[in-house]
């Protein structure tokens, strides 16, 4: 019997990225009341290409729920250098998870969590009853790799994308994926706001894992190291286990569905004039040109 084929959408990148790609050319695609409807519409085409060219057979949309999380209890300046959302999007955080009900898809968000640790906690919870791909912008989600799940970044428009297996990533990296919160955690990240260890950068990170293994392990090994990295990782041990903390998705949250109640059914031509009746015509009109 063939295994289901879950695809997890992370909505906020998704969102993100159409209202931003449109945005610079001061397309707000205005519904008839002038609302905004831009990263809404991109961010719908964008799951309904992907749904025609991965053929899944069920589908989740995670998203973040509101900007503090217990990342930001651990460590005050996680993320605090972000510039708040500009003013034409913020209406479209709502409006993108009632076209995504309206379309059929079922959106998960928890307070106190990102998007990334249910997407981390969906996979922990099916990996071994699907074949699961997630579509994300975000590099941080490699971590999550394992031989039943894929992710796919986007790169192109709605149908590039660089898709990453755990043995491209094994090849690639010479570490585990679980590995690669260890790797963050020196290397540091700046969009997210915390520093790691200061004056280390992305490739002395990977090498200090590739070779000790772990943060324990380079810890064990810091008389053998050089000095300059010696003093810089003992001058930041606090710092650096944090960084490992705010690094690490988290894959324990409560899911409370099943996977079957994520099963896709088949579309409708009245269902996309209902979305078309609600002013989104762009998502109407690039449904039926791929259903």
């Amino acid at each position: 019997m063939t295994k289901p084929h879950l695809l997890i959408v992370d909505g906020m990148a998704l969102l993100f990225r159409s209202f931003f790609a449109s945005a610079a050319m001061n397309q707000f695609i205005r519904l008839e009341d002038g609302t905004p409807s831009n990263g809404v519409q991109g961010f719908a085409r964008h799951v309904l290409t992907a749904q025609s060219l991965m053929k899944p057979t069920h589908l989740a949309v995670c998203w973040d729920m509101g900007a503090h999380t217990f990342r930001n209890d651990l460590f005050e300046g996680y993320k605090a250098n972000r510039p708040a959302p500009p003013e034409e999007m913020l209406p479209q955080f709502d409006m993108a998870k009632e076209v995504s009900q309206m379309i059929g898809w079922q959106n998960f968000g928890i307070p106190g969590l990102e998007a990334d640790d249910l997407i981390g906690s969906m996979i922990e919870k099916w990996k071994d009853e699907a074949q699961i791909t997630v579509i994300s912008g975000d590099k941080d989600l490699l971590q999550l790799l394992n031989p039943s799940t894929t992710i796919a970044f986007t790169k192109k428009g709605y149908s590039e994308y660089d898709v990453y297996t755990e043995s491209r990533f094994v090849d690639e990296y010479g570490i585990t994926p679980k590995q690669f919160a260890e790797v963050k955690a020196f290397m540091g990240d700046t969009s997210d706001g915390y520093p790691g260890v200061k004056g280390i950068g992305p490739k002395t990170a990977l090498q200090l894992i590739q070779n000790h293994g772990s943060i324990d392990g380079v810890m064990e090994a810091l008389p053998t190291l050089k000095p300059g990295q010696r003093i810089k990782i003992s001058e930041n041990e606090a710092m650096l286990r944090l960084s490992h903390q705010l690094a690490t998705i988290h894959c324990s949250a409560e899911i409370e569905v099943g996977l079957e109640s994520l099963r896709l059914s088949s579309y409708t031509t009245d269902l996309f004039d209902i979305v078309e009746q609600r002013g989104y015509r762009l998502i109407s009109k690039h449904a039926r040109s791929i259903y």
